[in-house]
């Protein structure tokens, strides 16, 4: 049992020397005040000192600061707490460079009758720490650039029950939609719930399309912030991970501005210059999109052909500048008659058109003789005379299959009519109700 115990006592004692000897770093066996009483052989390779130098030396010694440095406040706490503790502390070389050394220091259980031990590690880790500062340095850098980027980079998660989350927002995000990164990371609906209800149909779609083909996502959508409605365009590449979920990697721009310019285009193009009036490209673009609305629904959309009596009169007594100031009037009194939805535009000259959108047939005798009447009580104060002008129109329907430009044929015919009857007057093409027409005459 002797000869075994012996065995196992230099087994232990033979692999606490291979340890030692193999130490990737500085290992010693201090006392409570410091002083090396054994350290590794391979010591030098590590801390520059030879290990005959430091033994019975403090260890502070390595320290920059040997009374008042890291050292000197670790081998304090471990000996006052009798606990670990661990940590970077900066060592000076025996060549006077600094080191970084991530340090251990251990207190080792003391027998009866010895003093307290400490078992002390050093590994360096000089050159690990160069390496996170430089990262931390170049993240630093392209932190600062995505936050001058005139947008905002994000990663967006759909999880395979189709649930969003977004793991990544740039600083920009302020600025753009007045929201923190981390309050959306943390919360992918502080975003969401802002987009417009008339675009959240449209982007959980398009999402939902690109999630499916793996087809790059772009979208141009509205949010409500506090310093009002913004327009936003999205894009971003798709990929689809193992565990089903699908991430986007993209950019937000905002584009107000560009919307606000092409708005301005879209009125510029769309608008008659005199009256602020739909001009006749424009009728005949919202005009069709109107029809088609009414078709799929099965209705009938009321229209009217509006013709301003004796205009060439009014301009060769006048002048041009009355005549255009009779239009203006007419126009604006026109727009006042009729709902904001109505379709009322200038085809050319003193022609002008009307679509009543959601107007039953049968109401739109009503509404265009109001409108008649409210025309023939402008009064215009012209060179000392009060001049009065009158309009004539023509009714027609438009059925739900039927064709704008058939209609628009027969409310010219119609008008014509109304002329030929004596002007200020509203006549209706044939074969269309007339409810109301008594009553109005």
């Amino acid at each position: 049992m002797w000869q075994t115990w012996r065995k196992h006592r230099a087994r232990r004692e033979s692999l606490a020397e291979g340890l030692l000897e193999n130490f990737p770093g500085v290992v010693m066996l201090t006392d409570a005040y410091g002083v090396i009483l054994r350290i590794n052989p391979g010591c030098e390779q590590h801390s520059g000192h030879p290990a005959e130098a430091l033994l019975g030396r403090r260890i502070t010694c390595l320290d920059v600061d040997p009374l008042h440095g890291d050292i000197s406040h670790a081998l304090a706490h471990c000996v006052a707490r009798r606990q670990p503790w661990q940590g970077v502390l900066l060592c000076r070389r025996a060549d006077g460079r600094l080191s970084h050394q991530d340090a251990v220091f251990q207190p080792l259980a003391a027998g009866t009758g010895e003093g307290l031990r400490l078992l002390v590690t050093l590994h360096d880790v000089t050159e690990l720490r160069q390496r996170a500062l430089h990262d931390h340095t170049l993240l630093e850098r392209l932190q600062g650039t995505l936050s001058r980027l005139p947008g905002v980079v994000f990663q967006l998660r759909q999880d395979a029950r189709g649930g969003l989350d977004f793991l990544y927002f740039s600083d920009g995000l302020r600025t753009l939609a007045d929201l923190s990164s981390h309050s959306v990371m943390d919360h992918a609906d502080a975003l969401l719930e802002r987009v417009h209800s008339e675009d959240r149909e449209a982007l959980e779609a398009s999402l939902a399309q690109s999630a499916v083909s793996l087809e790059p996502w772009v979208l141009e959508f509205r949010i409500d912030t506090p310093g009002g409605l913004r327009w936003l365009e999205g894009r971003a590449s798709p990929t689809r991970r193992g565990d089903g979920t699908t991430l986007w990697d993209g950019l937000l721009l905002c584009i107000t501005s560009r919307k606000q310019e092409e708005q301005h285009t879209q009125r510029l193009v769309s608008t008659d210059m005199l009256t602020g009036v739909l001009n006749r490209r424009a009728f005949f673009d919202f005009g069709e999109a109107v029809r088609a609305h009414a078709a799929r629904q099965g209705r009938s959309v009321p229209l009217a052909m509006l013709d301003l009596d004796h205009f060439k009169r009014i301009n060769d007594a006048y002048g041009h500048s009355v005549g255009d100031l009779a239009l203006q009037a007419f126009a604006m009194t026109c727009r006042d008659c009729l709902r904001p939805y109505d379709i009322f535009a200038r085809l050319g000259g003193e022609e002008f058109v009307v679509m009543l959108v959601d107007t039953a047939p049968e109401d739109a005798w009503n509404v265009l003789d109001r409108l008649r009447a409210a025309v023939e009580a402008i009064e215009l104060d012209v060179a000392d005379t009060r001049l009065r002008i009158t309009v004539s129109l023509g009714q027609a329907v438009l059925p739900p299959e039927g064709s704008l430009d058939l209609a628009l044929s027969q409310a010219d015919q119609a008008l014509y009519r109304a002329k030929h009857e004596g002007r200020n007057r509203l006549a209706v093409s044939p074969g269309y109700p007339r409810v109301g027409e008594n009553e109005c005459q």
